[in-house]
């Protein structure tokens, strides 16, 4: 089955599904406090979520390139279909020549490495600036606990296997008719990615939102995988009142679907026109 894609002006874009994300609903937080961080999950009614974990591929006149690239089978089983769906769609590992992130987490980055190879062996790396500083920081690294060190153990993988194929980048145009819209909080360098297309954009916004039937109705919920919870808010603000003001089509790493935002309330909704 081939995977979910539209048009946005010269590029296709295609989501590509690498799996689910289960977890307990007590991950939830609450930037108001406990009081509204219970409200919120007493809201859920259920001790627990699933997600997609989606990473996308871009056809256009530049060639193929990713965003992000999934866990790859470093999570186990339920993930790790992304390198299927993107053969689905009618590409191989090989055809992809620039892989941007989003973000260094490993539902994100794993999927970049085949064993001990580069799974993506053609392809460039374009990492955030913030995100290759702080985790790729040894001071930083051992001021860390042991037990969040993921994101660093997974930049030096990185710069091991991909060597000097890594590039850096800040806001602004990334690759032509792309252009990269800083949403930190989530991590340190966190980002969005605005695929141009003349008369409709679409923002891939990564880890802006991680539920949206929560995260929409109230921005103040996050979830305690965002390093700077505050920050993360204003990231999420930022991007669903651009995507409103804007117009822009919206695709997430977790969220289903390709959508437009409107205001709904104190909060925003999805309108649902363009789902993928």
């Amino acid at each position: 089955m081939d995977a979910p894609s539209l048009p946005i002006g010269d590029f296709k874009v295609h989501v590509l599904k690498d799996g689910i994300y289960r977890a307990p609903i007590g991950d939830l937080i609450h930037v108001r406090g406990e009081p509204a961080r219970q409200s919120a999950i007493d809201a859920w009614t259920s001790p627990d979520f699933s997600v997609d974990v989606n990473c996308f591929a871009l056809d256009g006149p530049g060639g193929l390139w990713m965003i992000d690239a999934g866990a790859g089978t470093a999570w186990g089983p339920a993930y790790g279909k992304a390198p299927a769906a993107l053969r689905d769609a009618g590409f191989s590992a090989t055809d992809v020549s620039a892989v941007l992130l989003t973000h260094i987490h490993g539902d994100h980055a794993l999927g970049l490495f085949e064993g001990e190879k580069a799974r993506y062996p053609n392809a460039r790396l374009l990492i955030p600036r913030g995100d290759l500083a702080y985790y790729g920081d040894s001071a930083i690294l051992e001021a860390t606990p042991k037990e969040n060190r993921s994101s660093f153990r997974t930049v030096a993988k990185l710069r091991e296997i991909y060597g000097t194929r890594i590039e850096v980048f800040e806001a602004g145009p990334v690759l032509p008719g792309i252009s990269a819209i800083d949403l930190p909080g989530h991590t340190p360098g966190h980002t969005g990615f605005l695929i141009h297309g003349g008369r409709e954009n679409l923002l891939v916004w990564g880890d802006v939102v991680h539920l949206d039937t929560l995260q929409l109705a109230d921005p103040a919920v996050g979830f305690d995988y965002d390093r700077d919870p505050e920050l993360a808010l204003r990231s999420r603000r930022h991007a669903l009142e651009s995507a409103v003001g804007e117009n822009w089509l919206v695709a997430g790493s977790h969220i289903t679907g390709v959508h437009r935002v409107k205001r709904h309330g104190d909060g925003f909704a999805f309108t649902g026109e363009r789902d993928a």
